[in-house]
């Protein structure tokens, strides 16, 4: 059996995270549901592993790692960014920057799930 191991990396200040990390979350969580009721019959495992950072490593906050390859490397024209996130501010007491998506010519602060399906597909191959 394949495996497609996604990891998602966020902050994690005394066991909570961003808005954007949060949405993150969200999305993920619905993208694997669906992927592993897919690719299972296909003969793909899905593997989820967190990994939570502090704040030293606030750069990689927010970064979905698939077989060990960011998400921006699978998608085509992707790229990332960073801009101000109020809500990691408000988490460390500093004004933070986190990492954004780029594609098509739209940023994204919270991946959505459509990007972090379409990664998965492109490297598992099973949807």
């Amino acid at each position: 059996m394949k495996t497609l191991e996604i990891e998602w990396r966020h902050l994690d200040k005394d066991g909570r995270t961003c808005l954007r990390c949060s949405d993150t979350l969200q999305s993920l969580r619905q993208v694997i549901h669906q992927l592993a009721a897919e690719c299972a019959p296909r003969g793909v495992e899905i593997i989820y592993r967190e990994t939570k950072l502090p704040i030293e490593q606030l750069s990689q906050s927010n970064l979905i790692l698939f077989n060990g390859v960011p998400l921006e490397a699978v998608l085509p024209g992707a790229s990332t960014s960073e801009n101000e996130c109020q809500s990691c501010g408000d988490l460390c007491g500093q004004p933070s920057f986190c990492r954004t998506v780029t594609v098509g010519g739209h940023t994204f602060e919270a991946i959505p799930a459509a990007l972090i399906r379409q990664a998965a597909c492109g490297v598992a191959q099973c949807c």
